[in-house]
């Protein structure tokens, strides 16, 4: 599709205006000039022509009794190309001739002659073409009843004024090519400061502000912000933009690490009441059973578990580093399997393994078992009884890819942008397993803030009976990296 003429670069924009600006000026100029030489020309060819014209009139009036005379024309001193005619009183040509050199006079033809009839004896000028002979400007005077009518060829005004339309032709394609390639360069160098601030916006937009942690954005050079030019302006304008934009990615990022602190230090002051009311709860639960004393102990246990998993999730925002050792893939996702197929009996758990293809990684076992788990568990708890829950692991030669597929209901389409956000929950969309109070949310950002420690990522796809995750992890060992903020996503 082309381009809009709106949508090029300012650069083309300017060269183009001032270029056709440059071309109309010229234009004008050379037209000017062309049409006042043409009127000198002309001017000077009519004072010749009524010379002629006069000296004609008073040639032929030595011989009043001819009226069809022109033996005039015969004597000498007369310019090449003359044309002379004698008229009627009705304005009919009566004779013509014309001067050639080394020759009589020439008689004109009847089509010449046709050429210059009309032509009244008023002295005026008339420009007329004869056949054969060209291009004249004619004159016809009347001198006591005696007309005359004279011509003279305009081949040396035409031929003139052809030549100055070549010349100007010429200097003044020369003189545009000249000031277009001037201007083209000026308008580049001058536009320089603009590209060099349009360049320190697109590396700006290029940064993931809401991604990983920023230290300094670019700058725009201080050359380059004089508030004398409108290109300083702009870049001025933009270097403060930028300043107020690391100003509050400042303040977001000192927020955040203070609810870190805050979710990592509450957690960590609830563990231990939880822990003593736990305890407690064992114990007056073996000294006098009781509903209430079961359910005291069921509830102090699920928020163990909830605090447990904040405290999990604060430690890896701060990034603090994970253990590192080589784990078989494979038997991870197998033990996870086994813990789900004991939990949910009322789910079909399969388990797909190559025992000829090894998937060694490089990381904290106890960890990746727990981000599998947690992907089992929620296939567990938002599918009904009799789901199938099929978990494989497959080798792509440098990363390992672990697949949790199920095949429930399904992720409704408008939550599974933010399936792995915390807190997130789809009570009111998927179905529940009977009996089952569901989880807190945090499953699904602990299996992706564990996948991103270990330098993967993690994805998801889901319709009506078919939803799976996908785990991509790195099969050489090397350093883990640890990312605060959101995960990879696994294509």
């Amino acid at each position: 599709m082309s381009r809009r003429p709106w949508a090029r670069s300012l650069r083309t924009r300017l060269l183009v205006l001032i270029t056709a600006t440059l071309v109309g000026v010229c234009a004008a100029l050379a037209l000017t000039t062309v049409l006042a030489q043409r009127a000198y020309l002309l001017g000077t060819l009519d004072d010749r022509v009524n010379d002629a014209a006069e000296r004609s009139v008073g040639a032929a009036a030595l011989h009043p009794e001819l009226p069809a005379d022109l033996a005039f024309l015969r004597e000498g001193g007369h310019t090449e190309g003359l044309l002379a005619a004698r008229l009627d009183a009705a304005g009919h040509l009566v004779a013509a001739a014309v001067v050639t050199r080394d020759a009589a006079p020439r008689t004109l033809t009847s089509a010449q002659r046709a050429a210059l009839t009309g032509i009244r004896a008023d002295g005026s000028a008339h420009t007329r073409t004869v056949p054969g002979l060209g291009t004249y400007r004619v004159t016809a005077l009347d001198a006591s009843g005696i007309r005359v009518l004279t011509g003279l060829p305009m081949d040396d005004v035409r031929a003139t004024l052809g030549r100055l339309v070549e010349t100007e032709a010429i200097v003044g394609g020369a003189g545009l090519a000249l000031a277009g390639g001037v201007c083209a360069v000026v308008i580049r160098r001058q536009l320089r400061p603009l590209d060099r601030v349009a360049a320190t916006a697109v590396e700006v937009s290029r940064v993931p502000l809401g991604h990983g942690r920023i230290t300094a954005l670019p700058r725009v050079p201080e050359p380059d912000t004089d508030p004398g030019s409108e290109a300083g302006q702009v870049g001025a304008a933009l270097n403060r933009m930028i300043d107020h934009v690391e100003a509050s990615l400042a303040e977001r990022r000192r927020g955040e690490e203070r609810m870190r602190r805050f979710v990592a230090d509450a957690s960590h002051e609830l563990r231990t009441p939880l822990t003593s009311i736990a305890g407690y709860a064992e114990l007056m639960n073996r000294v006098a059973p009781d509903l209430a004393w079961r359910s005291v102990l069921a509830e102090s246990a699920r928020m163990t578990e909830l605090v447990e998993d904040l405290l999990l999730l604060a430690r890896l925002d701060e990034g603090r580093p994970l253990q590192t050792a080589e784990v078989d893939l494979a038997a991870v996702v197998a033990e996870a399997v086994w813990d789900a197929r004991a939990a949910g009996a009322d789910h079909v758990w399969r388990l797909e393994l190559r025992p000829d293809t090894p998937a060694p990684v490089t990381g904290d076992a106890a960890r990746l078992r727990q981000a599998v788990a947690h992907l089992l568990a929620n296939a567990r708890v938002h599918t009904p009884p009799g789901t199938t829950v099929t978990a494989t692991v497959e080798s792509t030669g440098s990363r390992h890819v672990i697949r949790v597929r199920d095949d429930g209901p399904g992720i409704p389409p408008d939550l599974l942008p933010s399936v792995f956000e915390r807190f997130t929950r789809a009570d009111t969309s998927r179905s529940r397993a009977p009996g089952s109070q569901g989880g807190s949310g945090l499953g699904l950002a602990i299996a992706a803030g564990i996948t991103a420690a270990h330098g993967g990522g993690i994805g998801v796809t889901s319709a009506p009976g078919r939803t799976e995750f996908t785990v991509e992890l790195p099969a050489a060992a090397r350093q883990l990296r640890l990312h605060p903020l959101s995960p990879q996503t696994a294509p």
